[in-house]
């Protein structure tokens, strides 16, 4: 059964569009189980309706024309109870309804199993037998176990359909995703699909003028990797005995057979690029060899597989390594990293959307800092059909539209007239001290890091830097950048915004900031070697930071540094060792160093219980809510099925944030928060309450939380801190503090999202 159960996945997975996908889902269910009829019905939310899509045994001619409304019959029954109904005689049932259009009169056996995903009903998958009689619990597990792997194929087939629909007709079509706010704003642009080398499964269609060139890449390619073949096979005759070494040649003959080559090259001359026309083939050969029932053969589908990832390795060394971006570009793309984000020029950077993440992944932070408008953890996203397409991405409630109608583009059009006139607004406070009605001076600083040329006047508002990510050179170079370079960059920094501080993180790589020099590889990376951890297992790495930053510093004395993934007392104590150390070293070199002010974020929540044993190292704390709420919560930030639990005014969060604001003033020492709550509105508010000291957030933040500040008194900010306090639910926490904006005449503040 699993066997069978992998098969139909794979054959779903690679459908290209919906109502094959759910015909295929019928005709395999029908015969494995045996059954008289096998249906999928979808749940029609617009309409409030469940509609029969594909059916076998059933009249074909109902498909798409039988509409049971919400509720209605055993198939409604199915969605309330979002779970299995076994019936042994269905028309005896009260809640059953008849239906003429089906001819489905002889039928007493039913089983329904709903198709779920992210707790929403998708659509019953219904099989019904003859006989009178109930369905099995073997047969109902495989159903279940099928239905609940099918929600995603079915989601990601209904996306790929329209977006094929839409390059066929693109006058006429018009296709909406959904995903996840990730960075505020709107973007309009083209796509422009970015993946990582030598994935043939992410490689996106490209269509192409120069075919006879395409065919000459391809061609080239197949000639290299059939050259590695015969060094592979000459290298190890003499290691490998003879059936061993029949593989190079099977893999050569493979190489050169018509169905692999010439298939290529036949989609080449339609019109696709090599290595989009190479992913098209292998997989479906990969699908072919996957389906055999004999198991040494399924096995070759990996060979299949390799051979188009060298032949594609070949395809992209003869390319150059960047390509041209659109005037207006939003980049997507299944997971995109801080490089592919640096690689557009910032004027032609309209947007960012990616299958993956939500917002707080460190690409969403990156586009909040830049002001870039992003969508995360899009669902179905068929990131190989959306190469040059037109696309709005709206940053605000998470949804793409593709190849949008004129309507649509109006409404943009007008919502951003809205935000420029919003930002217009934002320029009263332009120059005014962060300051509450009250008298409270809570200064406001900026997180940075990815843009290589600071502008002071772009900052200037700003009361310095809170938080600079110097990891972001790390990530923009192809070995560990040195003492001196480092420190010629760190300097511009603490240059561009002397006398005002400026908090420089030491290395914080690790989760979901990995270097590809220094690979890290593990089963759960935000809970493994990631951020202080690292730097104290390698302190030749955390010296020369040191050195650069504090060398960096001189004549400015502006500096302050902060160590992030703080989890124990001993581990401040041994970074505290190489501070002292390095410190030493450049005094006796010479240096004339001036002791900057240390502090930890607060990130982990050990860390939290631990303010009394680390404040005798730490000067000051920096409380970084995204990772804290994620370790908090149990929520991966980056994961997107569970992204709707993650949510920064949980009471828990709100509660952590009160003890070590307790626990710090009480021993002199002050606090910040450089999370996305510093520039969330709602939750700085509830900020103030709480009693923090500063906030750090990007520059696009700043005027709004600004704004905030200076309407609300830190008396009024406790009054409604304790109402949140009260409540359990955190969305009614966010509710509360979104009616408390719009009271206070700063509607325009609020946005949807955690």
């Amino acid at each position: 059964m699993l066997d069978i159960l992998r098969r139909i996945v794979q054959e779903v997975n690679a459908a290209p569009d919906l109502e094959q996908a759910l015909n295929i889902i019928v005709m395999r269910v029908r015969v494995t189980v045996n059954v008289d009829v096998a249906s999928v019905y979808l749940v029609d939310a617009h309409n409030s309706q469940y509609v029969l899509m594909a059916t076998e045994g059933l009249r074909k001619d109902a498909v798409g024309k039988v509409r049971l409304n919400s509720g209605e019959g055993l198939v409604g029954m199915v969605v309330e109870r979002e779970e299995p109904v076994n019936l042994d005689d269905a028309p005896s049932h009260p809640r059953y309804r008849f239906t003429i259009e089906t001819g489905e009169q002889p039928y007493h056996g039913f089983l329904g199993i709903p198709i779920i995903q992210h707790g929403r009903v998708l659509g019953i998958l219904v099989v019904r037998q003859r006989q009178s009689r109930k369905f099995g619990e073997e047969e109902e597990a495989f159903l279940v176990t099928l239905a609940a792997q099918l929600a995603g194929a079915i989601t990601h087939a209904g996306a790929s359909g329209e977006i094929s629909r839409l390059l066929e007709t693109p006058d006429k079509v018009s296709v909406v995703l959904h995903g996840l706010p990730g960075a505020p704003g709107v973007a309009v642009g083209q796509a422009m699909v970015v993946y990582p080398p030598s994935n043939l499964d992410a490689i996106p269609d490209r269509k192409i003028t120069d075919v006879e060139g395409e065919l000459a890449v391809f061609r080239d390619a197949v000639a290299a990797v059939q050259d590695d073949m015969r060094d592979y096979s000459n290298r190890m005759s003499g290691v490998l005995p003879a059936e061993d070494l029949a593989l190079f040649d099977a893999l050569m003959l493979m190489l050169g057979s018509d169905t692999l080559v010439e298939k290529t090259m036949e989609r080449i001359r339609a019109g696709n690029w090599a290595a989009g026309s190479l992913r098209e083939t292998i997989g479906e050969h990969v699908r072919i060899f996957e389906t055999m029932e004999d198991s040494y053969l399924r096995e070759r589908a990996s060979d299949i597989r390799d051979l188009g990832r060298r032949v594609l390795t070949h395809i992209q060394s003869d390319r150059s390594a960047s390509r041209p971006a659109y005037a207006q570009t939003v980049l997507v793309g299944e997971d995109i990293s801080a490089g592919q984000l640096a690689e557009i020029p910032m004027e032609q950077l309209a947007g960012i959307v990616s299958a993956s993440g939500s917002s707080s992944s460190h690409v969403a932070i990156l586009a909040q800092s830049m002001g870039i408008p992003a969508v995360m953890g899009v669902e179905g996203l068929p990131v190989y059909r959306l190469e040059g397409q037109t696309m709005i991405a709206d940053g605000y409630r998470g949804d793409v539209f593709v190849n949008p109608s004129v309507l649509v583009r109006e409404e943009f059009v007008r919502l951003q007239a809205e935000e420029t006139e919003l930002t217009a607004g934002l320029k009263d406070v332009a120059g005014q001290p962060s300051v509450t009605p009250d008298g409270v001076s809570i200064p406001l600083y900026l997180n940075t890091g990815l843009v290589s040329g600071i502008e002071p006047e772009l900052h200037s508002e700003g009361d310095g830097v809170g938080l600079y990510r110097t990891e972001i050179p790390f990530l923009m170079r192809e070995q560990f950048p040195g003492e001196e370079e480092q420190r010629r960059i760190y300097r511009k920094v603490l240059e561009a915004f002397a006398p005002r501080p400026v908090t420089l993180r030491t290395l914080d790589v690790g989760g979901d900031k990995m270097l590809s020099y220094f690979p890290v590889r593990e089963e759960n990376p935000f809970l493994g070697w990631r951020g202080i951890r690292i730097s104290l297992d390698h302190p030749e790495i955390f010296l020369t930071q040191l050195r650069a930053m504090l060398r960096a510093s001189t004549g400015l004395n502006n500096l302050t540094i902060m160590m992030p993934m703080i989890s124990t007392a001993t581990e401040l104590d041994m970074a505290m060792v190489l501070i002292n150390q390095a410190i030493d070293e450049l005094i006796e070199e010479g240096e004339p160093l001036q002791r900057p002010p240390i502090g930890i974020m607060i990130e982990v929540p050990s860390a939290v219980y631990q303010v009394k044993a680390m404040a005798g190292h730490a000067d000051f704390f920096s409380i970084g809510t995204n990772d804290l709420t994620q370790y908090l919560l149990a929520v991966d930030r980056n994961n997107s099925r569970v992204a709707s639990l993650y949510q920064s005014l949980h009471p828990a969060v709100l509660c952590a944030v009160q003890h070590v604001v307790e626990q710090a003033h009480k021993l002199g020492k002050p606090v910040s928060v450089c999370g996305e709550m510093a520039g969330d509105p709602a939750a700085v508010l509830a900020l103030l309450g709480l009693g923090v000291d500063s906030l750090s957030m990007s520059v696009s933040s700043l005027p709004r939380i600004k704004w905030v500040i200076r309407s609300f008194t830190r008396e009024e900010a406790r009054a409604v801190l304790q109402q949140a306090l009260e409540m359990d639910d955190p969305l009614a926490i966010r509710k509360l503090y979104n009616s408390v904006l719009e009271q206070g005449g700063l509607g325009g503040l609020v946005r949807p999202g955690n």
